[in-house]
């Protein structure tokens, strides 16, 4: 609820239901979800899920990470439930046009044993998307693992833009139990504080990052004016 560019817009209507529920209802959709559970630092984003049926869980308002604050959130579910999480899905509240299927495809790839977090990424088409921001871009190897993430746009133009490989991260990211427990261990990188991107802690401290690609079109909500796109 606190953002700076936007504040309050997790409650912010999108034809007439919250930006959050919009994000709940979609992830609920996803195959191969079991449960789903709100975590949140603001009492009326945690009433609203209650009041639809959901589960919230109240974390706390010093983080200024999501992958924090699922950390802290597994913490509590696994101490009530008294049940260990094996894979944890993390979307973020402000892409309410998250399709499903996308979220059930990152599930897939823990079919392997060799991923511990994996991040959807989608293609991006043009130049002024490759440059915004508010787009946190990816390069990536040539087995699709991330090496690194990027508010500016990586990889290089100077000798040309339109043949290069322009990928952004979506807000999915899953983790199997024990990497998100070790990234809420570590200590903010400072290529992490540097982008604002919670991922360049795991590339820095020399973790793993499998990127799946996605041609479904996701719209995050950064600004007022990115709800006009959504509500389309």
């Amino acid at each position: 609820m606190g953002s700076s560019r936007f504040p309050g817009k997790p409650l912010e209507k999108i034809h007439g239901m919250p930006m959050i529920g919009h994000c709940y209802h979609r992830t609920r959709l996803a195959p191969r979800i079991q449960k789903i559970f709100v975590a949140t630092c603001d009492e009326e984003i945690f009433d609203y899920i209650e009041s639809i049926g959901g589960n919230a869980v109240m974390t706390s308002i010093d983080h200024t990470r999501a992958t924090t604050r699922t950390a802290e959130a597994l913490e509590e579910i696994e101490k009530k439930s008294d049940e260990r999480v094996d894979v944890v899905v993390m979307v973020q509240g402000d892409e309410p046009t998250i399709n499903p299927e996308t979220i059930g495809k990152v599930i897939l790839n823990f079919d392997d044993p060799e991923n511990d977090i994996v991040n959807i990424m989608s293609r991006l088409t043009s130049k002024e998307a490759f440059e915004d921001r508010n787009n946190v871009k990816v390069v990536v190897d040539n087995n699709n693992n991330a090496l690194y993430y990027s508010r500016e746009p990586i990889p290089s133009s100077w000798r040309g833009w339109k043949y290069l490989p322009r990928y952004m991260q979506t807000g999915i990211i899953a983790f199997r139990r024990d990497a998100l427990i070790r990234f809420n261990s570590l200590k903010e990188s400072q290529l992490e504080q540097i982008e604002s991107v919670d991922m360049n802690r795991v590339l820095e401290t020399g973790g793993k990052i499998r990127m799946v690609l996605t041609d479904a079109i996701t719209i995050g909500v950064d600004l007022p004016e990115e709800l006009k796109e959504v509500e389309k």
